[in-house]
């Protein structure tokens, strides 16, 4: 059963659901992924902790990981880029397998030809080097937007956690653009809100957009699903 700890925020853990959901192969109830959910809103600000302006969020992440082991859990998916930045501290406290946001990305984009990758993500997420380091490993450079840029897309991720999409859909769209403009193949949505926000964008530009979300949720989905789903997947 897959555990999911989220509330980080609460739209983005609803949206990692129904991509978990769309992805498996199913014909009826009973060939989806069973998931518990705590979606723990409480958790401290991740950013505000990593610029040493917030409380630390791991006790509040390792309290979630505790109900959902205790929920019976099997593995655990966090649909948050940043809380990945703690994700060796949690791992090394539950014996369930925490399945890395990340390195689900990166794995789809290696298999890709090109070598720029953009990514949009949290101030946080990029200082921590989250993308920068396994992009690396996998022969493949990264480009982040500018200090102007990074930002407004941190503008942009706190109007979605305010309900007010359309708004950081414009401001994140112009980024993802710029990022394609300097040469970068495809550009991750390395911020769970992120493609909250770009859900409606079509064309071009959306067939070079990188779901986050959507990697962490197939990879869930082989995770935990019954073999044949798992391969479909």
């Amino acid at each position: 059963m897959l555990g999911v700890l989220g509330g980080m925020g609460p739209m983005a853990t609803v949206d990692f659901m129904a991509k978990v959901v769309r992805n498996t192969p199913a014909s009826r109830d009973q060939d989806h992924v069973p998931m518990v959910v705590c979606s723990a809103a409480n958790i401290p600000d991740r950013n505000a902790a990593l610029r040493g302006e917030g409380a630390d969020p791991l006790p509040a992440m390792r309290e979630a990981l505790r109900r959902l082991e205790a929920a019976g859990a099997t593995c655990i998916a966090i649909p948050c880029n940043t809380a990945h930045l703690w994700h060796e501290a949690l791992q090394a406290g539950t014996p369930l397998p925490i399945l890395h946001i990340a390195e689900a990305v990166t794995d789809d984009l290696a298999a890709r030809p090109g070598d720029r990758i953009g990514v949009l993500a949290t101030t946080g997420t990029v200082a921590g080097g989250l993308y920068q380091e396994r992009l690396a490993r996998k022969g493949l450079s990264c480009r982040v937007p500018d200090a102007a840029g990074q930002a407004a897309v941190m503008r942009a991720i706190r109007l979605v956690k305010a309900g007010r999409t359309p708004e950081a859909a414009t401001i994140l769209r112009g980024q993802a653009e710029a990022l394609l403009a300097a040469g970068c193949r495809e550009v991750v949505m390395a911020c769970t809100e992120i493609p909250v926000a770009l859900a409606a964008v079509e064309g071009d530009l959306r067939s070079r957009l990188v779901d986050a979300t959507e990697a962490l949720a197939r990879a869930c989905i082989r995770a935990c699903a019954r073999p044949a789903l798992a391969d479909a997947a």
